[in-house]
């Protein structure tokens, strides 16, 4: 157990701090602080000692530079080696071996404005520092990075105003994570601020103001067309990001309307992968996204242009093939040079900012969990996996109909889930699919709340299906398709998709 002996702090939301060095002096630790945390302190009636006074150096350049010194960092980063020990007499080093700090509040400064100088002064330097050497030097020194975790001191200093290695290490850990998501948010802000702000005409709606922020050349080149617009671009992103899900296959062709798979197929000829696309609801394609992962051969080309559609995405085009495309001016053509690739994705929600990870999962039958007694064939388990892979791209609630690689019916968006799949249902008899049914699949975003679904699946000899499982109601679902000797697979992950 070390005990703490000393303390430099310098904070910028002096909430709480009162305790804290309320007990700091108590328990007789010297305290050091800067500016701003000295004035607050010392309005306590707390004996303190200037971080100037320490280093014979004034505060300079308004504040910028206070505790950037050797003997604060010396003070810090000082071992217990010999060597170590000789600098710290020589040159007059004082020991630190408890550390409190938090950070300019940076991402509270980008919601309050965009005035860049503002925003720069927001980002610390010295704060970071001190935090990254004490808990460089977690042996040493204790790092409190954090108010949140102000009440775990209290808890310290009320046992016997020290930490164990293993404390001071679990402290440093969190240093770390902090820093490192201070300099992600920087990170970022510089990433938007580099990159091209690009008014577009408008936004989701002619009312509403429209702006992209990013470099699309990054990952398309537009060959021909009109300008992208804001909704256009969403269509993009959803297009590519179901490709790629898909490129285990080849020729694999879809046709999106309003971020969702309205036709996709798979087909050893594309040409016969965008027909059987098509196919699949060529009322909603009519003005659609198009996209595959393989090269437009003139023959595919001939049979695309006699469709309008908005824009068509594929990694290469033959030449002759390109002219034929090009024959409509406002037609946008894009050359797919490289899948999107980001960790992250964003959504603005109550003023403020959702985040997540990208769901980077994609379905295979290795994952596969069988939990009726009839299991699928070969063929009939390919058509799992691709019905899975499209109900991850389809908006939630979703019921995806495949058979032989080919989209037959799509539930999206709906409220329930025996909703989405009537509304499959429908739409496969109505494109005159009902006599596949018999041989489909069906897939589902979610799992089943009950088992009006696969009761709805049977009726319409329906009797394969996958989703992910999870409902306290499976078994009824289980032994219903048990019964009538239908296959239902589990996936074990959600694709919600809102």
């Amino acid at each position: 157990m070390k005990k703490i002996t000393s303390a430099l702090i310098s904070v910028f939301d002096k909430s709480g701090l009162d305790q804290i060095v309320n007990k700091l002096n108590g328990s007789g630790i010297k305290l050091y602080s800067t500016g701003g945390t000295y004035d607050y302190i010392k309005k306590l009636n707390i004996d303190i000692k200037k971080v100037e006074d320490l280093t014979s150096y004034p505060s300079i350049l308004n504040g910028r530079v206070k505790t950037l010194h050797p003997k604060i960092f010396g003070g810090i980063l000082k071992t217990d080696s010999k060597s170590d020990k000789n600098d710290a007499e020589k040159y007059d080093i004082p020991d630190i071996d408890l550390v409190i700090v938090d950070l300019y509040p940076f991402s509270d400064t980008l919601k309050k404005t965009d005035e860049v100088d503002e925003i720069i002064e927001k980002i610390d330097i010295g704060g970071v520092s001190l935090i990254r050497a004490a808990a460089k030097n977690y042996k040493s020194v204790l790092c409190i990075s954090s108010k949140s975790q102000y009440q775990d001191l209290i808890n310290l200093l009320d046992k016997d105003a020290g930490s164990s290695i293993i404390t001071r290490k679990e402290f440093a850990t969190k240093a770390f994570e902090n820093t490192m998501n201070y300099d992600s948010e920087i990170s970022k802000y510089f990433n938007n601020t580099s990159l091209i702000k690009k008014k577009l005409r408008y936004g989701e709606n002619p009312h509403q103001e429209g702006v992209f922020i990013g470099d699309i050349n990054k990952n398309l080149n537009q060959l021909h067309g009109k300008e992208i617009s804001f909704n256009n671009l969403l269509d993009i992103d959803s297009a590519i990001n179901l490709i790629k899900d898909l490129s285990f296959e080849e020729n694999v062709f879809a046709i999106l309307k309003h971020n969702n798979p309205c036709g996709v197929a798979i087909r050893s000829k594309l040409v016969d992968a965008y027909k059987d696309s098509l196919s699949s609801d060529n009322v909603s394609a009519f003005g659609g996204v198009l996209a595959t992962n393989s090269k437009i051969d003139f023959e595919t080309a001939n049979e695309i242009n006699k469709l309008f559609f908005e824009i068509l995405i594929a990694p290469s085009f033959e030449q002759n093939a390109l002219d034929i495309l090009k024959s409509k001016k406002n037609r946008i053509i894009l050359k797919l040079t490289q899948y999107p690739n980001n960790e992250s994705n964003y959504r603005s929600c109550l003023g403020g900012e959702l985040r997540q990870t990208v769901d980077k999962i994609v379905d295979s039958s290795e994952n596969f969990k069988i939990v009726t007694k009839t299991s699928p064939n070969k063929s009939i388990t390919d058509d799992l996996v691709f019905a899975s892979v499209i109900s991850k791209h389809t908006k939630s609630n979703c019921i995806i109909l495949v058979k032989d690689y080919k989209l037959i019916g799509s539930g999206m968006g709906q409220v329930s889930r025996i909703d989405a799949l009537n509304h499959a249902i429908e739409k496969s008899k109505k494109f005159g699919f009902q006599s596949d049914l018999t041989s489909c699949v069906m897939a589902s975003d979610a799992f089943f709340p009950f088992k009006d679904c696969v009761e709805l699946a049977h009726a319409n000899n329906i009797k394969n299906i996958i989703q992910p499982g999870g409902s306290i109601r499976d078994n009824e679902s289980i032994d219903f398709c048990d019964k009538h000797k239908m296959t239902m697979i589990f996936t074990g992950t959600r694709h919600f998709r809102h």
